[in-house]
């Protein structure tokens, strides 16, 4: 684990992340809160492109809580089996689509608190859902974000909330919004866990990491 990068280490490293990628965007098709919900949910321990290749045409017929329960679970089967958990993460779309229809007069709420309550949806899919849709700064750390944070001294710590508190406590507040999707696609794309691209990266000389590829 590397040591805490300080304030205007961080902030280097942001700006350069912002220039490169000035809107960064999350990877998971949806076409409203519900699908995002949805989509987020599904992708844990999957890929955001198996998880779209997956849900394309699931969205189309479903993409309310009253169509979901109206198509069902062994119809959402057919859509998402090529998932993993499919059949638990099936059960759990279809109580949580039960849920806001009956309790929340079919809309998603959107504090942390009432997400999490809602089967399948942890603190990570809440943050994702907060933080896309309505834009809140919330940081969803996944293991991307974990090996980013902990590789580079952006947000270290043992632990994702560890991670989570690190971020909102060191990175400067004009680049919290995005934070948590430029950390993503650094790891998905440059960080990579086996063989990261140290040197096409573009805050190589910044980071800590002590076994760049270099």
């Amino acid at each position: 684990m590397a040591k805490q990068l300080d304030y205007h280490t961080i902030r280097e490293i942001f700006t350069r992340f912002q220039e490169a990628d000035p809107e960064p965007k999350g990877e998971l098709e949806h076409v409203n809160v519900y699908t995002l919900v949805v989509a987020v949910a599904l992708s844990a321990q999957a890929t955001d492109a198996g998880v779209n290749k997956a849900t394309r045409e699931l969205f189309k017929i479903a993409d309310t809580p009253q169509k979901m329960l109206e198509l069902g679970e062994d119809g959402l089967i057919e859509h998402i089996k090529t998932i993993g958990l499919f059949r638990q993460k099936a059960k759990n779309v279809i109580k949580l689509s039960r849920i806001l229809v009956d309790e929340y007069g079919g809309e998603v709420p959107n504090s942390r608190a009432a997400l999490q309550s809602l089967p399948g949806v942890g603190r990570k899919t809440a943050n994702v859902v907060l933080n896309m849709w309505w834009r809140q700064p919330a940081q969803a750390v996944d293991t991307h974000i974990f090996r980013v944070g902990n590789r580079t001294g952006i947000c270290p710590g043992k632990d994702v909330d560890t991670v989570e508190r690190a971020i909102e406590d060191n990175i400067p507040a004009d680049f919290q919004l995005h934070a948590h999707h430029w950390l993503i696609l650094h790891g998905r794309y440059h960080c990579k866990a086996r063989k990261p691209q140290c040197p096409t990266c573009i805050i190589r000389d910044l980071c800590q990491f002590e076994d760049k590829t270099l």
